[in-house]
């Protein structure tokens, strides 16, 4: 007899759509994490150039590192391990090369955290543990997706998409594309946030990391770009 996985209720199904939303007020839409400049410096012109670069970063950055502390942090929340969460948290703030970066994770760590403040998304303990840290932005999306029922893989997609939209709303505007092309990027990249999924759940501790040297070098040019749409 064949057996299905128990549906999501609909609550955390409702919240993790919520958190991955573009309208969150965090503020994800200022920045384009080196897109930018990429645009300027690293001949991404295209929509294939611009679909390919987001796609590396997909798998390169994002899976083995933001995606995977989430998988970490997620249970860390559950369990209570706030030794655990500081850890993350502290790694987080070590491997953002730049001032850019890390601003832009401590930013919306911030205003992530004051959401949840105002929206009972989590318990109180939990959010004056998370405060003191100061939480990064993937800590204080762990937090608030640790509150749903959700398993930690649907909760990691959820971030992956959220970021994917974000980041094809930034090409969008800094290549500059239409809005079919950002539908096909974002059709792209859908496509294989499954695989990073799975790739950023696997990973240990050891084997995370956030060595992206090229990124790290365009996001250094962006603080002195001459002309800038994006924080980042």
């Amino acid at each position: 007899m064949q057996t299905t996985a128990a549906a999501l209720p609909a609550s955390s199904l409702l919240q993790l759509i919520w958190l991955a939303s573009p309208a969150l007020p965090v503020g994800g839409f200022s920045y384009s994490e080196g897109l930018e400049v990429a645009v300027e410096l690293a001949g991404v012109a295209t929509e294939s150039i611009a679909t390919d670069w987001l796609n590396d970063q997909l798998h390169l950055t994002l899976a083995r590192g933001d995606l995977a502390i989430i998988a970490r942090a997620i249970p860390a929340w559950r369990t209570n391990q706030l030794s655990r969460i500081r850890q993350l948290n502290g790694w987080v703030l070590q491997t953002r090369e730049t001032s850019e970066l890390r601003a832009q994770a401590e930013q919306m760590g911030r205003s992530l955290l004051e959401w949840l403040r105002n929206h009972d998304g989590a318990d109180a303990e939990h959010i004056a543990a998370c405060a003191q840290l100061p939480p990064t932005y993937p800590i204080a999306f762990a937090l608030a997706a640790s509150q749903t029922e959700a398993s930690v893989r649907d909760c990691l997609l959820a971030y992956a998409f959220g970021w994917a939209e974000n980041m094809m709303q930034a090409a969008l505007k800094s290549v500059p594309l239409g809005q079919s092309a950002g539908q096909r990027i974002l059709a792209r990249l859908s496509h294989d946030i499954p695989l990073a999924v799975e790739a950023a759940i696997g990973l240990s501790d050891d084997e995370r990391q956030a060595f992206s040297p090229m990124l790290a070098i365009l996001s250094s040019q962006h603080e002195t770009q001459y002309s800038r749409l994006f924080r980042s």
